[in-house]
């Protein structure tokens, strides 16, 4: 029998595992020049946290989760987002006793059960961003921005912002009312999915990607119309920050989130290029959701970006640094006979902190040589009788052909010299 990866997931091979470390690693400096800090939760949470936290009425919590009972007969379910995680062990953990606002960032997989396409897979990964406990527009722009530098610093250049509000528990209800008689009557046309959405969470059909359902909502009106004085100050001055600092962005009203638990800023980037899967990373404020899940009223915003989206990005427009396996030194045997000298050598070699390796398979020296070149190894080290004889090893210059006798300190001084060159 055969075993293939599960449908929806993909095995990430060495060769393409260095993308993932430069982009996460770029991740990771974006966030320390932002001052925010990695936190790490459990892939796996109680089913009711994701229920209380994304909304039960959501596509996520209806059709995507992996949910299953464990041995203790608890519902567990692998994390879909990872907002309510961070939210929740932002409570149980009292970070809100520390300095506020509590800004953090985390990078792993997570997992819903969609249909797989390009960018799109059932265990994907994300690099998300949370900053808990601050209510002014100036933190909006500071997350906003920390999202544009990465995409900015990995060369994506040709980004679209896109802003709106989606307003609160003052404003929302109004809106809500306005957009489902504005739509009551085309009911019977729009999609099955957006009929259950019309009494559920009729904003949602904003969002539908079906063209006729954004054709039939086309001249609906705007949630921008709709806001209260506190949602329509914090839009305005959340525009002046933007535009002080020189960015660019569209509003878009009928921008929403997926998750019940956005209010006031959502904002959205997309890259163009990729077509149909152009939203790279989504995001906004979720005032709500600390409430929401039992602890007391704190706002917060943060935004995810799908890796797999990103990888596919750098792909298309060639911005990937090429995978580097070079090697300073590749240890070399006469004959297979001087393991025990080549493995204590080559562990000199890495005391000093030089990249190395060894012949493990009882190769010929000829084909040692060959593995080298494969790395490739910028030297090789050969040990052989004459070599042991007279305490030394013959170091060769791959890219000279030089060869000298050297001992084992001489041996590691003039590589470092060569590193640092």
């Amino acid at each position: 029998m055969k075993f293939s990866a599960p449908k929806g997931t993909k095995d990430i091979l060495p060769e393409a595992s260095s993308h993932w470390q430069y982009i996460e690693q770029t991740a990771r400096d974006i966030c320390q020049a932002h001052v925010y800090h990695e936190i790490r939760t459990p892939v796996f949470e109680d089913t009711e946290l994701f229920l209380r936290g994304i909304g039960e009425t959501t596509d996520i919590v209806q059709k995507e989760m992996y949910t299953f009972q464990d041995l203790g007969k608890r519902s567990i379910t692998l994390r879909p987002e990872n907002t309510a995680a961070v939210v929740r062990a932002y409570l149980e953990h009292k970070l809100y006793a520390g300095p506020q606002p509590s800004k953090l960032y985390y990078i792993g997989p997570m997992f819903r059960y969609d249909k797989p396409q390009a960018g799109r897979f059932r265990q994907f990964h994300q690099f998300g961003v949370e900053a808990i406990g601050a209510k002014g527009p100036a933190v909006d722009a500071e997350i906003i921005m920390l999202a544009v530098q990465f995409f900015l610093r990995l060369g994506l250049s040709d980004l679209s912002l896109y802003i709106n509000s989606v307003g609160c528990p003052n404003c929302r209800p109004v809106y809500r009312e306005k957009l489902q008689t504005a739509l009551r009557d085309k009911l019977p046309q729009f999609c099955t999915d957006c009929q259950s959405r019309f009494e559920r969470n009729p904003m949602r059909m904003l969002d539908c990607k079906s063209e006729k359902c954004q054709e039939l909502s086309h001249s609906v009106p705007q949630l921008t119309d709709c806001l209260c004085e506190e949602c329509t100050d914090h839009l305005n001055r959340l525009q002046q920050i933007l535009k002080t600092i020189g960015l660019d962005y569209q509003i878009n009203p009928r921008l929403v989130r997926g998750l019940d638990y956005y209010t006031k800023t959502a904002f959205e980037i997309q890259y163009p290029p990729l077509g149909a899967q152009s939203a790279i990373c989504g995001g906004g404020r979720y005032d709500g959701l600390i409430e929401e899940i039992g602890g007391d009223p704190t706002p917060g915003i943060g935004f995810a970006i799908g890796l797999e989206r990103v990888l596919l990005a750098l792909e298309k427009q060639e911005l990937l640094p090429e995978c580097n396996q070079a090697i300073a030194v590749y240890v070399a045997t006469v004959n297979g006979t001087d393991q025990a000298a080549a493995f204590r050598l080559l562990t000199e070699l890495r005391k000093a902190g030089i990249t190395c390796d060894m012949d493990y398979m009882d190769r010929s020296l000829k084909s040692q040589f060959k593995q080298a070149n494969r790395y490739p190894a910028k030297f090789v080290a050969v040990i052989g009788e004459t070599e042991t004889a007279q305490g030394k090893v013959s170091l060769k210059n791959m890219q000279t052909a030089e060869q000298e006798l050297v001992n084992v300190e001489e041996l590691i001084l003039k590589i470092k010299a060569q590193m640092e060159v």
